[in-house]
């Protein structure tokens, strides 16, 4: 069957893999349909116009069979673990849901994404979690090919995001002794490729197959090489008293990655991530595996020019949870502060000036108290103003901006941020422009806050 003829549907749009999965299907001439819980998320997409997309959520198994409708593989790109401490709850939760919708609505195959690890170990809980809902997903009778991975290196992807913070801003490191841990460390690139080779490659339904890179290093390595990558005289020095907890609010406090989501990646950090067979040389021979200097270099070239296609901070859950993005609505009890002023300049002008704050941009005003006001949040748990954003320039609803997320954005008119930083009560910031006259725009600030209970209104 031509790819054109064939519907492959993709959860996990909004995400990381599945962001980067989207616009190789689309190369490869697949017909895609991308569910997500809030569509708007999809905004400013390069390939959105050429996708079908569906509103539906794993967690609620009603959205999903209709959704699924007429697909011949589903990929499932699903993890909770940004939620919260309940991740594995959730996770075994949404792949019962999806199983068994995927069977009802006809999917011949499920392609699933999962986390490298030998399971006669005892593994952390995010691996075991990763492997059990592989598990989850072939209790329904679809044929699952099960991909997994080690850590992924990429622009943006969560691991190389930790190992390029620690790097970049620690000369000596204080490390675990997970430090001489191995790992084999894959480029995105090669994940990508594995996954769209998979629907062509018969054989690989069925099986369990473990991916990885070249190499196979230690995470001490890792560090390393980033630091020889971007020419830093880098020391690390092992110790024996960093536990988990611990380490996970040190990197709390070094990089965007919180600590409810670094803890249970650092406890996988005791466990060897190696690949222990050939099957996937023995399945896909024609797929060329890059090393990790490599890799390393083409994740930098990418941060270098902008060109990041996504983010590990892109996915819906957030410091708030994953509940739904509660939308701006004019009610009782909301507070807000509108600022307007007249600008001689065209609209296109004014927009491209609040869409390129944050991040290296910063805030014009009182910047220094933006950078205080983040390291109160970064203190208090919060996210901080380490996230940064995807993009200098760039910017589409979704993204993370600081300690804000893009709720909403129409090209030369209007830019709605939602604050994620610890506030007791939910805040946006909208900035919009219409024009005045050819050469005069007016801009409008606004600040809504509805407070919740007595700290919020003080």
């Amino acid at each position: 069957m031509k790819p054109a003829t064939r519907t492959v549907f993709v959860t996990g749009a909004t995400g990381y893999i599945g962001g980067r999965l989207v616009p190789r299907l689309l190369e490869a001439g697949f017909r895609v349909r991308c569910l997500a819980r809030d569509p708007a998320r999809l905004q400013g997409r390069p390939w959105l116009g050429q996708v079908e997309v569906v509103a539906g959520d794993c967690l609620r198994a009603e959205t999903l069979p209709a959704a699924m409708q007429g697909a011949e593989v589903a990929f499932y790109l699903v993890h909770s673990m940004a939620g919260g401490y309940d991740f594995e709850q959730r996770d075994v939760l949404a792949a019962r849901n999806f199983a068994p919708s995927a069977k009802q609505a006809g999917v011949q195959r499920v392609i699933y994404l999962g986390g490298l690890g030998d399971p006669d170990t005892a593994l952390s809980e995010h691996l075991r979690s990763r492997q059990e809902t592989g598990a989850v997903l072939r209790e329904a009778g679809v044929p699952v090919t099960e991909f997994r991975a080690p850590v992924i290196v990429g622009s943006g992807s969560l691991s190389f995001e930790i190992i390029r913070y620690l790097t970049e801003r620690l000369p000596v490191m204080i490390c675990p002794r997970w430090l001489y841990t191995r790992v084999q460390p894959i480029a995105i690139r090669n994940v990508l490729d594995y996954l769209v080779a998979a629907l062509d490659t018969p054989k690989s339904t069925g099986h369990i197959i473990e991916i990885g890179g070249a190499d196979v290093l230690t995470y001490g390595d890792l560090l390393r090489g980033y630091a020889k990558a971007r020419g830093l005289r880098r020391w690390l020095v092992p110790v024996p008293v960093l536990t988990p907890r611990l380490s996970s609010y040190w990197v709390h406090l070094v990089t965007p990655v919180p600590a409810a989501i670094a803890r249970p990646l650092i406890q996988g950090l005791r466990n060897d991530v190696v690949v222990r067979d050939n099957l996937a040389r023995e399945l896909f021979p024609t797929i060329k595996l890059l090393d990790y200097d490599t890799a390393v270099r083409l994740a930098l070239a990418n941060l270098e020019t902008g060109q990041v296609e996504s983010a590990w901070s892109d996915a819906l859950a957030s410091s708030q949870g994953d509940a739904a993005p509660v939308l701006l609505a004019t009610h009782e009890g909301i507070i807000l502060e509108r600022r307007q002023r007249l600008v001689q300049a065209p609209c296109a002008v004014v927009y491209g000036a609040f869409t390129r704050l944050g991040g290296e941009t910063g805030w014009l005003c009182m910047n220094w108290a933006w950078t205080v006001r983040g390291f109160v949040d970064r203190m208090l748990g919060g996210v901080g103003l380490r996230r940064g954003r995807r993009d200098p320039q760039d910017v589409r609803a979704g993204d993370a901006g600081d300690f804000w997320r893009v709720e909403a954005v129409e090209l030369d008119r209007l830019l709605r941020l939602r604050a994620e930083m610890k506030v007791p009560g939910r805040a946006w910031l909208e900035f919009q422009v219409e024009p005045v006259d050819a050469r005069t725009s007016r801009l409008s600030q606004t600040a809504f806050f509805a407070p919740r209970g007595l700290a919020g209104l003080l």
